[in-house]
Parts: structure tokens; sequence; C-alpha cells
């Protein structure tokens, strides 16, 4: 395999999903157990993990940052192993697809930074992380991405 940017890009982006996903399960193993979440910069994670906004549609919060890092995860180690999985799937729908999802991510992480800051006026260090990492995911996915058709 040759090491081109594509590749590290794509590499990249499966580390930060791995990271991610682990930073959701750490939340939640904490949030199951009843064990108190240990925020590094001193903000009130207990409260913010705890708060009615920890739900999204019923679904918490951190399981859908679960299910969003692995699926991540999973399509980007199969795009830095095989990238010929772009030319099966569609390089477009799977290009298309995963800057959408990249995007939706973030823009959900922020738009749940905002609820922390603006309605609970409490912060949790590990979601400020989380949203970091999809913000990180969301750039690198445009860097994946052909605009060369907005020219």
């Amino acid at each position: 395999m040759i090491l081109t940017n594509e590749v590290l890009i794509r590499a990249s982006i499966f580390v930060l999903a791995v990271c991610g996903f682990f930073i959701a399960r750490y939340i939640r193993r904490h949030k199951t157990q009843n064990t108190p979440l240990v925020c590094p910069i001193k903000f009130d994670c207990h409260t913010v993990v705890h708060s009615d906004y920890a739900r999204f549609l019923g679904f918490p919060v951190e399981i859908l940052g679960m299910f969003y890092y692995a699926f991540i995860a999973i399509v980007y180690l199969g795009l830095t192993i095989s990238p010929d999985l772009m030319l099966i799937v569609g390089y477009d729908i799977l290009s298309i697809g995963l800057l959408s999802l990249s995007l939706a991510g973030f823009l959900f992480s922020a738009y749940l930074i905002g609820i922390q800051i603006f309605i609970i006026k409490k912060g949790c260090s590990w979601c400020i992380v989380s949203a970091f990492v999809c913000l990180i995911i969301f750039i690198l996915a445009t860097f994946l991405y052909d605009f060369s058709f907005l020219i």
C-alpha cells in the first residue's frame, strides 16, 4: 500500500473516531454505573451528562456518539486498507455521504456545546473534547472531497 495524503487522512480519521468512541464509552460507563465522572478541567460533567438534554429523540447522546464514531471508524478503516471500496460503492455517493455525516456530527456537537453554555450553564470537558474530535473529523473529511464541480 502506497502512503498517499488520502491514506494518511483516512487513517487519521479512523484514529480520531476510535478516540471519540472511547470518550463516549467512558461517559456511558460512568453514567450507567452512576459513578462520578471526573472532568480534567474542573467542569461539572455529572450535571451535564445527567441533564434533560443528555437524550436526543429518546436516545442517550453518548450512545448516539458511540454509533457515530464506530460507523466512521469502520468505514474509514475499510477505506484505508482497501481504497478500492470507493469504486465499489461509488465515489460520489460515499464521499457525499461521509462528508454529510461528518458535518452532521460536528453540527450536533456544536448544538450540544451550545446547550451546555447557554441553557445548562455548566460544562463537560469530555463533551468538549468529543466536539473537537467531530470538528477535526469534518475538516479532514473536507480534504478528501472533490469540490471541483463548484468551480
